[in-house]
């Protein structure tokens, strides 16, 4: 059954309380006393990539803030410089296979919760958003972006193919045949060039001005009924929300046999071993 189950709950004016997870430091969350928006920063220096904990935390906020009856939702990153880099490569290599099989669930419901939220939801991407970050920045209805940054799904360039799923979000930010052409290229989008093409909606010179425009943006659904809001937001969605739940296990199966191929984990051993020569 689709998430739009949820929509029935009676709206209400919201809980205003701070909320906290078992993995806080992972992800702070602040809450408008006025108007019950609440901002979701992701916490996890250096450059907030994506492991399990991350994910299931995520998940459990943004569940608990609808079940909290929160107004709207800003999603961005506690500090300017990286929004998120994607999936964290330790989760990759030398994986074992039901961690692994755990984390790559934890992604996908992470990408179903946030895509199907019958809350109104804004991304302030305040740092560079490749892959994982885009894929979450694509999931909320609106965006801003500050000056100077990039923007995009760069999978091909790797080696890799975007699920689905991801194409979906994909393409329900962008015009069809940009996304082809973007997705195909693995192309990374600068502020000014997500701007004219359509995959943000707003620029902002400042962390202070993205959240304003944000907060502009969910209020401009005062007055509008939350439960009719809701189900014409997913009348738009629903579809992409059905392909992925018919074929969410199998993409899980792929993604899994893929990562655990000893060429892929060569390959990735390589690259994390670059890296630390860089670092040192």
């Amino acid at each position: 059954m689709l998430r739009s189950l949820r929509i029935n709950l009676k709206i209400t004016k919201p809980a205003l309380r701070c909320f906290s997870s078992e993995h806080e430091k992972l992800i702070t969350v602040e809450t408008n006393n006025k108007t019950g928006i609440a901002t979701l920063s992701l916490n996890r220096p250096p450059v907030n990539s994506l492991n399990l904990e991350l994910l299931q935390t995520l998940k459990e906020t943004i569940n608990n803030l609808e079940d909290n009856k929160c107004q709207g939702l800003i999603l961005t990153a506690k500090d300017n410089g990286v929004f998120t880099s994607g999936l964290d490569i330790n989760e990759l290599y030398e994986a074992q296979k039901e961690r692994l099989e755990q984390f790559y669930a934890a992604f996908q419901d992470t990408w179903l919760v946030l895509y199907s939220s019958r809350l109104p939801t804004a991304a302030l991407i305040n740092g560079h958003s490749p892959a994982g970050g885009c894929v979450y920045a694509t999931c909320c209805d609106f965006r801003v972006m500050l000056s100077n940054l990039t923007i995009g799904l760069n999978e091909t360039k790797l080696g890799l193919v975007a699920p689905k799923y991801v194409t979906a979000s994909f393409c329900n930010a962008l015009p069809n045949r940009a996304a082809e052409l973007a997705l195909t290229q693995g192309k990374m989008f600068t502020t000014d060039e997500a701007f004219k093409v359509g995959l943000i909606d707003e620029l902002a010179t400042s962390k202070k001005e993205g959240l304003n425009k944000c907060e502009q943006f969910l209020a401009s659904f005062k007055g509008v009924n939350s439960n009719a809001r809701a189900f014409t937001k997913l009348q738009f969605r629903k579809s992409d929300i059905e392909a992925f739940q018919k074929e969410r296990n199998a993409d899980l199966n792929v993604f899994v046999s893929r990562v655990l191929e000893p060429k892929f984990q060569q390959q990735l051993g390589k690259y994390i071993e670059n890296l630390r020569n860089k670092n040192k």
